[in-house]
This record gives C-alpha cells, structure tokens and sequence, in this order.
C-alpha cells in the first residue's frame, strides 16, 4: 500500500513539474526612454526618426527590413516586374488589422493613394507611382508613370492602413502637420504590427502591447527570431541628466539617446551594457538659396547664400574636427560625403572635406562682396547635443564675420520650418534609404510642390542635378546607375547645396539582461528584444 502511494506520488510529483513547464512565461515588460515624442501617429503624416521609432512597432508596409537591414517581405510576400510601368505584389494571407478586420489588396490601394496625397510626408518617396490597382483580394499592382528598377526599396515605411477603420474615423487623408490639423489618426492607430497602441500621452507616455495576432508568430522563421516583450512604455524624458537618473533608478530600463557627454562614462559602468553602430544619416547645414533677400538677416536686398563663394566661405570657417573632438566627445564622425557608405552609389572620395581655414573663408566673403561680413539666424532643434554644436557653428562663423544669431527650437516648430522653407540657414539631419534615390529627390531636387524636393529646406534648384536624379529614378542598368549617382553626388560636392557636417554614433544604453538588434537608422525594433 505504502509502495502504491509513493508511485503515485512521484507520478504526481511528475505531473506537476509537466504543468509547470506548460505555465506561460512571466510578461516581459520594455521601460525605454528618449528625449523626443513622436508628434503623431498618423504613419503618413511625417517623416520623422522619433515617429518612426513608433509607428514601425504599430504598422507595416509592403516591405521591411531584416536584422541585417535588409529588405525583406512584411505585407507582400513577393513581387516581381510584370511590365515596364507596373510591379505585382502577392500579398500574406490571413492578416488582421489590430481591430480585427481581415486585410486585404483593398487596404493597399487605399494606403498607397493616401500616401500620394498632398499633405503625405511619403509622397517625396513614392514620386513616380501614380497608383495602385485590386487583381484580386490578395494581389496588388503598383503603377508607374516611368518603368521603375528599385521600387521595392521606396516602399519601405509606407504603412498600410485599414481602408474601413479610416472611413470609420474619417481620416481618409493623412493630417495636415504643417497646418496644425487634429484628427482621430494623430492619436489612434489600427495596424497589422507586432504590438497594438494601448494608451497614449502626448509629450509624456505611451504605451504598446504585443500583439498575439500577429502574423508573425504564425510564420517559422521569423517566429525563431523574435523576442519576449509583453509589454513596452515609451516614456519621453527631455532633461539629459533626468533621462539618465531614470535609467540608475530603475525607472526605466533603455535609453536610445543617450548624452553624448556621458558615453565614456556608460561603456564603464558595469551595471549597464551599451551598443553602438554609425548612423547611416548625415548632419547638414541647409541654406536659403531662393529668396532675393533673406528673411532673417541683416543683408538688404541681396541673398549671400546665392553666391556659391559664400557657401564656401562657411565650409571653411567651421572645425568640424573640434567639434566633434570636443562638443560630440568623439562620437560621431566628420564627413564632407552627402551619403554613408552604406548607401549605394556612395563615392569614397567625397568623404573629403573642404579644409577649415578662417583666412580662406574671409577672402571668399571679400570676393563675394561682403567685406564685412552679414548677419543671419541658424535655426537648430533644441536637442542638447544638436544646440551645443549649432552653437558652436554660430562662433566659428563669427570669427570669419558672418555674425550668427542661434535659434532653437522644438521639433515641432522645426520641422515645419524646414519642410515649408521658411528659414534662412538651418542644421538638420536625414536618414536615407540603402537606395540614394529617395534622398536626392528629398533633399536636393528641385521644390516642385508634387513630391520631389519635399525637403529641400534652402528650395535649392540646379536644372541640370534634376535631371540626372530623374535620372537615377528610371535607369534600370545598375552600373549605369551607379554613374549617374556618381554624377550627382560630385555636382552636389562642388555645388555645396547643403554643407554636410559628420555622422552620430548611435549610443544605446540598457541594462545588461536586454537583449536588442541595433540598425544604423536609430530605430529600435521591438520583435527583437530579448529580456533575460
């Protein structure tokens, strides 16, 4: 009898140790901070590194990138080229929108016309397509005006939303950003994502939960890859020094911007981790290249910035060594390159910069008919790092006579600023695609008010560089688009439509337990982490 009981004790014991290996594992929960919040969850509203840090988690698109940065299938599952001016694109089964409704073909028509609308921060990406049409309810064309040999890469990041849940809530265009416009959109979203928006405070908080509906999950590969967080609380923490006393507290547990002041302090903590990478954005100083006379300058009836020579004279009156060395305590990288190395197309040897030379700089602003130099405000973001260096621009300019007034601000008022070009010289950074294109038309084309130079804060225009970024946008050989790339980057190398300024190191801070996927564009990928 004794005997029986014991068996059925070890049997029981058994059964217990099986039940608790069936228990689901304890939530994970991502406490991460940044200094920025991400103005809108409209996906096609902006074109912001802090929104996409968000909507990335809430929202896909056709196409993704891998851990490697790589495109990869996301929405679509394949594509291919079915005539000169149209892709097809066969799209994943059985994908819900967080609210529940199926997707289908219809969501990307829909997504791609909204993405074409006038108020898109996506249509400078998309010039080209003219639309998208239903084969059939899980296949899509793309149209084209011109045949078009990359457009996959252009794809990524443009969200596809739920056709009905934008009826439903009347945000059938995206918001006007620009005009201040508030819509159901700025504060909702509904995506097919791997984490659901839960709640969410603007300049305070916001919070995403995994989503167990996610196709992901269902998919062999990329399930095998995927991390453990439940749960992730987005919190926005301005001060520096605020941020960091969050992470030693415990507060939170991630900081994706950490001060570039304290990094050699972080690496040697050993109750914390840090990882870094070089950012594949590029900082530049823009300038009003289009009015006759500038906005915000003490020059009348004349716009220096005109003058090539003037350009010039500002390459070669800022330090960009020093500064780096001492502003960025040497995390970030000079450059005179418009693009990284990682973007292709990239010539090496524009990597050289104009040399600093103040004497230099003061004879080409004698020569430009500015004895005396001029007056004009330098409108920056009022991120610490980005404030520090413009202010240190500022007295470098002043020492060659360009006497410079520093004007910081929030992102919110500065990005208007740059997109609608109402600034007279400005400091920004762009982080491209693997593919050059989208930059060029971006950035340096010509303003046309339909898409191409949708960024082009200076509204720079050279005939001639427009040409050859069209160019770019329809040549299907490879290496004879690697030459027009080419082309264009040494006619903006000698041109000086920007002045590119150096690369960040991208400094990610997190306790030691975290596991992450660090990609060159500063955007944490949530699937990835891993808590331990």
């Amino acid at each position: 009898m004794a005997g029986r009981r014991t068996a059925a004790a070890r049997v029981f014991a058994a059964a217990l140790v099986c039940m608790s290996f069936a228990l689901p594992a304890p939530a994970k929960t991502l406490r991460f901070a940044s200094a920025f919040d991400p103005n809108s969850l409209d996906p096609h509203s902006l074109a912001l590194l802090y929104q996409t840090r968000v909507i990335t988690q809430i929202y896909e698109g056709l196409v993704n990138r891998d851990r490697d940065y790589r495109i990869e299938p996301s929405l679509a599952t394949s594509w291919k080229m079915v005539g000169p001016t149209t892709w097809r694109f066969a799209l994943r089964a059985n994908v819900r929108f967080h609210d529940g409704t199926p997707f289908t073909a219809d969501d990307v028509v829909f997504s791609i016309g909204r993405a074409l609308a006038k108020t898109s921060a996506r249509l400078s990406q998309l010039r080209g397509v003219t639309g998208a049409r239903t084969v059939d309810p899980l296949t899509v064309d793309i149209l084209l005006e011109a045949p078009d040999a990359v457009l996959p890469e252009k794809l990524y990041l443009v969200a596809i939303m739920s056709r009905a849940w934008s009826e439903k809530n009347g945000v059938m265009l995206p918001q006007d950003y620009n005009g201040k416009q508030e819509t159901y959109a700025v504060r909702n979203a509904n995506g097919t994502g791997a984490f659901r928006l839960k709640s969410y405070e603007q300049d305070r908080r916001l919070v995403l939960v995994a989503n167990p509906d996610w196709w992901g999950r269902g998919d062999k590969a990329t399930a095998a890859q995927l991390g453990n967080v439940d749960e992730a609380i987005y919190t926005v923490i301005q001060q520096d020094a605020t941020r960091l006393a969050a992470l030693s507290s415990g507060e939170v547990d991630f900081v994706i911007d950490a001060p570039f002041q304290d990094a050699a302090r972080l690496k040697r903590d050993p109750a914390l981790k840090v990882s870094e990478t070089t950012d594949l954005g590029t900082q530049y100083l823009g300038f009003d290249q289009a009015r006759d006379e500038l906005a915000y300058s003490d020059v009348k009836g004349r716009n220096p910035f005109k003058d090539l020579r003037v350009r010039r004279a500002v390459a070669h009156a800022i330090d960009v060594d020093t500064i780096v060395a001492k502003v960025l305590r040497g995390q970030a990288t000079p450059t005179g390159s418009f693009v990284s190395s990682r973007v292709d197309g990239y010539v090496p040897a524009l990597e050289k910069r104009l040399p600093y030379d103040p004497p230099k700089a003061r004879a080409l602003l004698q020569e430009a008919g500015y004895p005396d130099g001029f007056g004009v405000t330098l409108d920056c973001v009022n991120v610490t790092y980005r404030a520090a260096v413009c202010q240190a621009i500022a007295a470098m300019l002043t020492q060659v006579g360009i006497r410079v007034t520093f004007q910081p601000s929030p992102s919110a008022l500065f990005f208007p600023k740059l997109s609608q070009a109402t600034s007279s010289f400005f400091e920004f950074g762009w982080t491209p695609a693997i593919d050059v294109w989208s930059t060029l038309n971006g950035i340096v084309r010509t303003w046309d008010g339909k898409g191409a130079g949708q960024f082009n804060g200076g509204r720079y225009s050279n005939g001639r560089l427009d040409a050859v970024i069209d160019a770019i946008r329809v040549e299907p050989d490879l290496g004879k688009r690697r030459a027009l790339i080419a082309d264009a980057l040494r006619t903006m190398n000698d041109d000086l439509p920007l002045l590119p300024l150096y690369r960040r190191t991208l400094t990610w801070v997190m306790r030691p337990s975290i596991d992450v996927v660090q990609w060159p564009s500063d955007v944490l990928e949530l699937r990835w982490v891993r808590i331990r």
